[in-house]
């Protein structure tokens, strides 16, 4: 009888436990939008959201044929917190744009050849809950990113 009523009480704070774990995934969307429009009145930029919740704000168009996510991409960027602590940057990096996080997937392929652009990213388009090096889980992340070449 004791053994019974210790696995049932087991299991509603294990059920608990995972309840409490989907709310904090299912405002996280929210919470990052609040960090980003922050981060976006305090850096006076003028950018625009995608329907994913990516903030993007292009300082050069670039060339006009965009790549796909199947392309190619040869980039210079810097990737950095909201607090402009450095996380991560490269010269003339190339790799295929399926490779990289989502934010960057969606992001650079709104600017073509040449083209420069600020994405903003919130934590489901990055590293999300798990974080990744440096970032923290649900972190909000920015590069400034350079397409400087791209082939199909």
């Amino acid at each position: 009888m004791i053994i019974r009523h210790f696995f049932t009480l087991i299991s509603i704070v294990f059920l608990v436990l995972i309840i409490q774990s989907c709310k904090k995934d299912a405002n996280q969307p929210e919470i990052d939008h609040g960090l980003i429009e922050a981060y976006a009145l305090d850096n006076q930029l003028d950018g625009e959201y995608t329907s994913t919740g990516l903030y993007y704000v292009i300082d050069e168009p670039g060339a006009a044929d965009y790549p796909s996510v199947n392309s190619h991409i040869t980039v210079s960027y810097v990737g950095y917190s909201l607090a402009g602590d450095v996380f991560d940057e490269g010269d003339f990096i190339t790799f295929r744009l399926y490779e990289v996080i989502a934010g960057w997937q969606e992001g650079l392929q709104l600017i073509g050849e040449g083209g420069k652009i600020k994405l903003v990213i919130p934590s489901g388009l990055a590293y999300g809950s798990s974080g990744s090096g440096s970032i923290r889980p649900n972190e909000v992340i920015v590069f400034d990113i350079t397409l400087h070449y791209f082939s199909n």
